[in-house]
């Protein structure tokens, strides 16, 4: 019966304490119009919505979500550098990477923690969504990058999340 009238109930939850947030106030019409609209757009898109797989580990959610954070901070310097530097050192190149996570929610953050990056963007993600597509400002070593995929980010995430590899 959950799934049929309440499709997310953290979603709902979310988007009514938002259109609190937005309006500022906590006046009977804007909590109800904000329940209202926490249980309509959830039940109106619900077929768009991707499970998220259980969490397993949520201490090292935290740790990942400052890693990625620092990784961004880290990487603007770099592009910073390339940019202004010459451009006959640059070496942009696409590069395939296999995936060994076979989850929606976390392939679609894996891809997000890319393209977030500077210097990286998600390109093209394969049919059988076994390989991903990355477009990198500067590659000296193709091999290199595509370890630093796998160990920082792909390998986390899969255990991070209560999803088994491909």
């Amino acid at each position: 019966m959950k799934a049929r009238w309440l499709p997310s109930p953290a979603l709902t939850i979310f988007l009514a304490l938002l259109w609190l947030l937005l309006h500022n106030t906590l006046s009977f019409g804007h909590v109800l119009l904000g329940l209202f609209l926490g249980w309509g757009i959830p039940l109106l898109v619900r077929g768009f919505l991707i499970e998220v797989p259980p969490i397993r580990k949520p201490l090292k959610l935290c740790l990942f979500t400052l890693k990625v954070l620092y990784d961004i901070v880290v990487a603007n310097v770099q592009v910073a550098k390339l940019v202004l530097g010459p451009k006959d050192k640059l070496r942009p190149a696409f590069v395939e990477v296999p995936m060994a996570i076979g989850n929606e929610f976390a392939l679609a953050t894996l891809t997000s923690i890319i393209s977030l990056t500077p210097g990286t963007v998600s390109a093209c993600l394969s049919p059988d969504r076994r390989v991903l597509m990355v477009h990198a400002l500067d590659v000296p070593d193709v091999d290199a990058l595509i370890s630093d995929v796998k160990r920082n980010y792909e390998a986390p995430l899969l255990e991070i999340f209560e999803c088994s590899p491909t």
